[in-house]
């Protein structure tokens, strides 16, 4: 059986994600599956996992098999799209709040290795090695009915381990509450802006707004956090002004990759429904000049045909029969992993 996908959400490579849930599941199955790694760039068209075995100890498995890996690489692609989009500035997912609870550590997961600095939820931040990030709610300025006293109250409690970030737009307007805060607290580290839509106008202009009041009496150390209902299209033009991204629901309900899942090869005869191309698959990449190509398995070698050199196999054992034989990587290696790597598309 081969995966693949005709089509990526976004103008970029996908990323790919959920290969540890993937292994899990067919583990002790008896199956052999060959994978590109996790965090790997993908392109439509490519296969980016076979699995052979017995199909019919195999066929259960192939709706959640492929719901790992959908829904896992959706997200971790959002989430590369959305940080390229802000470019070198933090980006941190706050968006488990928007999905089921029982898979905040799979989105938090795949948003992270998507490129994400960091995630709100506790558990899904101890899974991956982290210290959960946010910042003062709401909630505790509404209790105090004031956003200096909430900003104060925390800096006093927390601020010797946590920076402090005033949240300036409860109450008031953003920037009497950003210079309010900054003169009242000593420690004070940024503002977060979260206008809600209704009474935004321009988020551009508000942020502009802020920035030049808080450098004009003297608090140019004070950076600008923004957040509420962010994505690749609204953060570039902000990047001039803010320091980090709160980015929440575009990521989390990110548009799946739309794999599907194919029988190719029947005991070693190429065989393949209308529309899919028969015999299993290798994906060569040459690593000098990033052309990649799709070719049968059994070819063993290949020179790049626009520079010449050798190609890589990108496909490499995961599972033999049921074992898993794939090291074991974190989160934070997958990531790395997978910023090293870069696919240009071409605009259509």
């Amino acid at each position: 059986m081969e995966i693949r996908t005709k089509s990526i959400p976004g103008k970029e490579a996908g990323v790919f994600a959920g290969l540890d849930e993937t292994l899990e599941l067919l583990q002790n199955t008896g199956m052999s599956v060959w994978s590109i790694p996790e965090g790997s760039l993908f392109l439509p068209y490519e296969p980016v996992m076979i699995v052979e075995g017995l199909y019919r100890s195999f066929s259960p498995m192939e709706t959640p098999l492929l719901g790992f890996i959908c829904q896992a690489s959706g997200i971790a692609t959002k989430a590369r799209i959305i940080t390229r989009a802000a470019k070198d500035k933090p980006v941190f997912h706050f968006g488990s709040r928007r999905m089921h609870p029982a898979i905040a550590p799979m989105i938090g997961r795949s948003a992270y290795i998507g490129g994400c600095d960091g995630v709100a939820v506790t558990k899904t931040a101890k899974m991956l090695g982290l210290e959960p990030v946010g910042t003062i709610p709401h909630a505790l300025i509404l209790l105090l009915e004031d956003s200096t006293t909430a900003t104060g109250m925390f800096e006093e409690i927390f601020g010797d381990k946590i920076n402090t970030v005033a949240l300036v737009d409860t109450f008031g307007d953003e920037k009497f509450e950003a210079l309010e805060n900054a003169d009242l607290t000593e420690g004070l580290n940024a503002v977060r802006l979260d206008t809600p839509s209704s009474r935004r106008g321009s988020m551009l202009q508000i942020a502009k707004e802020v920035r030049w009041e808080l450098d004009l009496h003297g608090f140019q150390d004070v950076d600008i956090f923004i957040s509420g209902g962010l994505n690749e299209n609204t953060i570039p033009e902000l990047n001039e002004i803010a320091s980090a991204y709160g980015v929440g629901t575009s990521i989390s309900n990110a548009p799946v990759v739309d794999y599907s899942l194919d029988i190719v090869e029947i005991e070693g005869e190429p065989i393949a429904k209308r529309g899919k191309r028969s015999g299993a698959k290798q994906l060569y990449v040459c690593d000098k000049c990033g052309n990649r190509e799709v070719t049968p398995w059994n070819v063993d070698e290949l020179n790049c045909p626009v520079c010449g050199r050798p190609m890589s196999k990108q496909l490499v054992k995961m599972i033999e029969d049921g074992k898993i034989i794939a090291d074991d990587r974190s989160a934070q290696e997958i990531k790395e992993y997978s910023l090293q790597n870069s696919i240009e598309v071409e605009e259509e």
